[in-house]
């Protein structure tokens, strides 16, 4: 944990791959497995914005994560993320594997302080989403910003106000694009070839295999359990320690 924003605030974005309904459902386990994480830790959890699926599960969530070491904890969370099992939408139950992209990044003190063009960004107001009851937003108060040159996008609709929504989700903007230039830089300076660590199916970095046996194997480090189960219910820390021990 002596990285330099390891002790920041970390937004967590669970976006459901291909597939459909099946990977909405995964988005959402993946969603209980990180809530329960944060329970057990003792950090504390906002959800900023949530797009159910059309039939089941999540499109996307993405929470602000607060604790100790929050950032350097879930940094290690950051690819895709691989389920295979016997699928409970299908009435043949053939096996199916899904797919979720998970990406965390810091909260800085000094993110206020980060200035973005104006011009750069594309500001969106939407309905928020909800199982709806007398709760639910009659107005459009939910925001979603575009950074147009690098096509980053954030949501947030976790206040009925729009102003406090539109507060939430600039703030969220500034600190990703400035993880964004950060993580160029440091891969320039590593003399990589790539962009950016970019999501991309087929690079999962950790499978989730229920059917025909049950495993939970984290490809970067090899750590692996038999015990899908509790992992399932936020039994995260052995595969996190093994990240950061490996890449010291």
């Amino acid at each position: 944990m002596s990285g330099e924003d390891d002790n920041a605030p970390a937004i967590l974005t669970i976006h459901s791959g291909a597939g459909g309904t099946e990977s909405c459902d995964w988005t959402d386990m993946l969603f209980r497995m990180y809530s329960r994480w944060i329970e057990r830790k003792g950090f504390t959890c906002t959800v900023l914005e949530m797009q159910p699926g059309e039939e089941a599960g999540l499109k996307s969530v993405t929470m602000e994560v607060d604790g100790e070491y929050a950032y350097g904890h879930l940094k290690a969370e950051s690819g895709v993320h691989r389920l295979v099992r016997i699928s409970p939408f299908d009435s043949n139950a053939r096996r199916h594997t899904s797919f979720s992209s998970v990406y965390t990044y810091p909260i800085l003190d000094d993110v206020d302080e980060y200035v973005l063009d104006e011009k750069d960004i594309r500001v969106d107001t939407y309905r928020a989403s909800g199982a709806g009851g007398q709760h639910i937003n009659k107005t459009d108060s939910a925001v979603r910003m575009t950074h147009i040159p690098t096509n980053i996008v954030v949501a947030c609709q976790s206040e009925r106000s729009q102003i406090k929504n539109r507060s939430t989700a600039m703030k969220m903007l500034k600190a990703r694009v400035k993880q964004h230039y950060k993580e160029i830089e440091e891969q320039q300076r590593q003399s990589k070839m790539t962009e950016k660590k970019k999501i991309e199916w087929g690079s999962q970095i950790r499978s989730y295999v229920l059917h025909p046996y049950n495993m939970v194997k984290d490809h970067r480090t090899d750590a692996e359990t038999s015990n899908t189960q509790s992992v399932m219910d936020g039994d995260l820390d052995m595969f996190i320690e093994a990240y950061l021990l490996s890449y010291q």
